[in-house]
């Protein structure tokens, strides 16, 4: 079973504005490994490709009644698929997911009949948590919902029946503030994720062991981002973007949602 990891998620930086004198917050990721076997060496684990007999399995566990169904196969023609990107990907930041993840796109299957179930930890032992975190992740879920894509979210409190886990942490090891991960299938369909978040950041290089603490406006930011690459976004240069490695907006930009539509109209698969 070939593993892979879709991307790292983004971390919490105070960055001093040259010239003025005050902080601007800003979110930042680290380069994503490709790993393809469990155990790599890389700092971010892999997401599980599953294959379509293990998608079966998984998908009679999480629906027992048959709620949702197994998308069909899906004939895809390369070239078009590029004709298309090239004629409509004006304003999208696609030619860049494709070129960071091997020339491939992935995306979930229509979830609107059967909305993805979410499930988000409340961890109150944890030092420094704030329920407000939690309302700030069904947040973030809710405005990707808007954008209007063919997969919609429910919260649910049992985390063995959900799609999705939101989990938390004190803080990671390396200077990040989130992680993002997702298991696909043999076609790209994405079937599965987990989201974790810190609550505290370490800065890059700072080896007081020292971790600043995170704030509900950061971690909504921090959610906006990973839910993008929950629904199959990749990084972009652009800046003014949630999906930017070093997340300044505290919004969805006008460009992630084009990119988000636009991915959701193409087929999963390669694009060669």
């Amino acid at each position: 079973m070939s593993l892979r990891k879709p991307r790292t998620i983004a971390a919490l930086a105070a960055l001093l504005a040259l010239g003025g004198g005050g902080l601007v917050a800003g979110l930042e990721s680290e380069p994503a490994p490709r790993v393809e076997r469990v155990g790599s060496a890389a700092s971010v684990a892999p997401a599980t490709r599953l294959t379509r007999n293990a998608r079966r399995a998984a998908a009679r566990a999480a629906h027992p009644n048959g709620v949702a169904e197994l998308p069909a196969f899906v004939e895809r023609d390369a070239a078009e698929v590029r004709e298309r990107i090239a004629q409509v990907g004006a304003g999208t930041y696609i030619g860049e997911i494709v070129d960071e993840r091997d020339s491939s796109l992935a995306r979930w299957p229509d979830r609107t009949a059967a909305p993805l179930r979410v499930w988000v930890q409340h961890p109150a032992a944890l030092d420094g948590w704030d329920p407000e975190f939690a309302v700030e992740v069904r947040r973030a879920f809710a405005q990707w919902q808007q954008v209007g894509l063919p997969v919609h979210f429910s919260f649910v409190p049992d985390s063995a029946s959900a799609d999705v886990h939101v989990v938390w942490i004190d803080h990671f090891a390396e200077p990040i503030s989130g992680r993002t991960l997702w298991a696909r299938d043999d076609q790209w369909w994405i079937v599965g994720a987990d989201i974790t978040v810190a609550l505290r950041h370490a800065a890059p290089g700072d080896s007081t062991g020292r971790a600043a603490a995170l704030d509900a406006d950061a971690v909504r930011a921090i959610a906006l981002h990973e839910v993008g690459h929950l629904l199959g976004l990749d990084h972009t240069t652009d800046v003014t973007n949630i999906m930017t490695p070093r997340v300044r907006a505290r919004a969805l930009s006008a460009a992630d949602v084009a990119t988000a539509r636009l991915l959701y109209t193409l087929p999963p698969g390669s694009v060669r």
